[in-house]
Parts: C-alpha cells; structure tokens; sequence
C-alpha cells in the first residue's frame, strides 16, 4: 500500500505476544504488542501496548525512535479546524488544558496518538466522571461549567491554550501554530 504524502504508516506487522501473565489479576490472558509508525514532521515511534482478556487492564505508551529534549508545547485553540491537529501524547507527558484542569502522568498513564479533538474529549469524559460523582452542589455545577467550556471549544466557539509538558521528548502537537520550547526540568 503507498503512502500519500502527510500520512501516516505502519512500518511493518505489530508484534504480538500472547498469554502472558497480567500483572493485576495474575491470569496468563495478557497481550503484548508493539509497532512502528512514520509520524509526519515528528519520525518514527514505537507504540507498546499490554491488554489483559480477563480483567480489561490496559497499559500503552508511545517512544520515538530517536532520543528527543525535554520539550513543551502550547497551542491555542480557537476554531474548530484545530480539532484535527495531530497530537503525540507519552504516559510522562501532563496535558494542560488552560486553567480548567490537567491530565497528569502517573503509574495508570498511557501514552497515544490522537487529535486536538480527541484530548479534548478525554478531558471532559474525565470532568463528567467528577461531576457524576460530586456529593456537593457547588462541585456538579463547577463541573456542568467546565463541560459546557469544553464542548464550545471543541465546537469552535471559544478559545483555550492547550498546553503539553514532556520531560521525555516523546510527545508533540504537529502544527505550525503549536510554540515548541525547551522544557526546564527541575
């Protein structure tokens, strides 16, 4: 199959590696896999993934192929079309999302390769979740607020500075109008 030009492409068959013992529920019912892709204007990754058929755990992560700087970068969002601007996310990265809230790395982070649009969703999916589960009022309406927030900027009718941080390297938002600096590690 050719690449067109901007596309990504696997490089070869996923590897993958069956009945392994799943570090949770101890059955030998977990796979591993790992793959290659070409990611325009950022190179080639691998992405590893552990996904266990009895208990649904799910661990993943995406690596270049080659050794990056600890990197940030800030996009602001202010139109709908940014929805579809590809993003490369590691399990180190932390995802800022102006000054709503953030995704944060940690033990159960994953890393993937999504869009504007995609993070955005895992965002608000996260909000819903605390909303559902406020015991206060005050607590679902902030919640309620932040949905609506998210659900405008994702419908293009209002702006937020999406910001990733990345010690690592690993992670990207792949357009011209992202600001990619140098990350101070403390």
């Amino acid at each position: 199959m050719a690449k067109k030009k901007g596309e990504e492409q696997e490089l070869r068959q996923p590897d993958e590696i069956t009945g392994e013992t799943c570090p949770f529920c101890h059955e030998k019912k977990l796979t591993l896999r790992e793959s290659e892709m070409e990611i325009p204007y950022f190179g080639l990754v691998h992405l590893f993934s552990m996904d266990c058929g009895n208990c649904s755990y799910h661990k993943a992560d995406v690596e270049s192929d080659e050794e990056k700087e600890p990197c940030k970068f800030v996009l602001e969002i202010d139109s709908e079309d940014d929805m579809k601007i590809r993003v490369v996310k590691s399990s180190n990265a932390t995802i800022k999302f102006g000054l709503l809230g953030s995704i944060e790395p940690g033990e159960a982070s994953n890393g993937y390769i999504t869009n504007v649009e995609g993070l955005l969703n895992r965002f608000k999916t996260q909000v819903e979740n605390l909303r559902d589960d406020a015991e206060e009022d005050e607590d679902r309406k902030k919640a309620k607020n932040m949905i609506k927030k998210l659900t405008r900027v994702i419908w293009g009718q209002e702006k937020l500075k999406l910001t990733i941080e990345d010690p690592s390297g690993n992670s990207a938002i792949i357009s011209d109008k992202a600001k990619k600096e140098r990350l101070k590690v403390k």
